[in-house]
């Protein structure tokens, strides 16, 4: 009788469902996994060390590619940790937007894994909703900064420019006909704060269209309940953050546990999972979508109501408007200090973090008080839920394996930084 070996197999990193550059050696039993080994790398940019021969404000175009699905966030990460060494105040307003770009941003990356995730486990449909849903999304990003995803709209002491008055708008061409358009121009004929409070109106129907389609379809839960499951004890071993540890039934919310800019007085709830398998980390992924919804029409009627600065006043730190540069010797000397040499950081170090659509997203910063950090460090969350692969998938079919990559909501960037 011939001896039945394991093999090794290859998954990735060419492979559509290994989301970027992930090489996965598998090592099998027939179709079973017995083990799984995630190389990484592959994508590494050296973003922490090149932010060390930086001044401070450079790398804020860095952190958008870290996670680049999720890029508001990222830089909000950096940005509070420049402010905490600084001690440095932000206008109310400049943290309404942030708060509700972050929540843009949360939609943005949830919609992405929707998509992804489903369309591995094998239903193209999501994938076609989930990027109509981003197209919106990223009009609002290019409202405000100019770019559809690397943003580089957050500043230390606030955000870059305030919101707009007015929409982009569509033009007929040999592709779009002007009545398609008009349609489309239909909601974009006031300012962004409208567009977002018309597509927050919308948004709520377009989550009920994903879960007639996913929540109690026969097959999306045969291949999501049961695999991949986490213990709440274990997960917290694991150092899983976000909805990969909400999932496993720990109600852990930075927004609410160590509330940061003004998450404080928003109403929302944190959705929570029982059995810590793929299909509650879809349902506490899903039900975020509408809690972030909730908390972007909070802001919308607060911006409304409430105009004023969005960029602190200190010349030290943020650079003096155009005309006051032009027209005053005081406003040219911060202005050319600021493009020249940056600003310096007191001596220290400082760590502060966001709740980051994927989980804990971490900047570790030290200061020697110079012009730049001496040292960066970005606690990426999902590098912790990549380490976790071979526990989650041992056991489990080659076809699993697809749906637990999925439901750890991997980006490269951030991984391999």
């Amino acid at each position: 009788m011939p001896e039945i070996k394991n093999y090794t197999l290859n998954f990735g990193p060419q492979h559509p469902a290994a989301h970027g550059v992930l090489r996965l050696v598998l090592e099998m039993d027939g179709e079973v996994i017995e083990r799984a080994d995630p190389h990484i790398g592959l994508l590494h940019r050296a973003t922490e060390k090149l932010a060390e021969s930086k001044p401070f404000n450079q790398s804020i175009g860095y952190m958008d590619r870290l996670d680049y699905v999720s890029m508001m966030c990222n830089e909000h990460g950096y940005v509070l940790a420049i402010e905490k060494l600084l001690q440095l105040d932000i206008p109310q307003r400049a943290q309404y937007i942030r708060v509700m770009f972050d929540e843009i941003t949360r939609i943005l990356n949830h919609l992405m894994w929707i998509g992804t995730h489903a369309l591995d486990v094998g239903a193209m449909t999501m994938f076609l909703y989930a990027f109509r849903e981003r197209e919106d999304l990223m009009d609002m990003y290019e409202a405000v900064s100019g770019a559809r995803m690397h943003a580089s709209y957050y500043r230390p002491g606030g955000v870059a420019r305030d919101l707009p008055d007015a929409m982009p708008q569509y033009e007929a061409n040999k592709w779009r006909s002007q009545k398609e358009a008009n349609r489309l121009n239909d909601n974009r004929q006031s300012s962004l704060l409208d567009f977002i409070d018309d597509f927050t109106r919308r948004f709520p129907t377009y989550v009920d269209e994903y879960e007639t389609l996913l929540t109690d379809n026969r097959i999306w839960k045969q291949r999501t309940v049961g695999i991949g499951v986490v213990s709440e004890e274990r997960a917290y071993q694991l150092g899983f953050t976000g909805p990969m540890l909400r999932g496993s039934g720990v109600a852990w919310d930075l927004r609410k546990k160590q509330p940061y800019e003004v998450y404080a007085d928003m109403d929302f709830d944190i959705p929570v999972g029982t059995n810590g398998d793929c299909y509650d980390r879809y349902l506490v992924r899903v039900e975020e979508l509408r809690q972030s919804n909730r908390i972007i029409r909070q802001c919308v009627e607060w911006l409304r109501n409430n105009p004023g600065p969005v960029l602190s006043d200190n010349h030290k730190v943020v650079p003096p408007r155009r005309e006051e540069m032009k027209a005053d010797m005081e406003g040219l000397i911060h202005h050319f200090k600021l493009f020249t040499e940056g600003y310096c950081l007191p001596a220290g170090e400082v760590y502060t973090a966001v709740e980051h659509p994927k989980g804990e997203f971490g900047v570790f910063l030290v200061s020697d008080g110079s012009n730049k950090p001496y040292r960066l460090k970005v606690r990426a969350p999902g590098f912790a839920h990549l380490s976790s692969m071979n526990e989650m998938a041992r056991g489990h079919m080659l076809a699993d394996v697809v749906a637990i990559i999925g439901t750890q909501d991997i980006v490269f960037g951030e991984i391999d930084r």
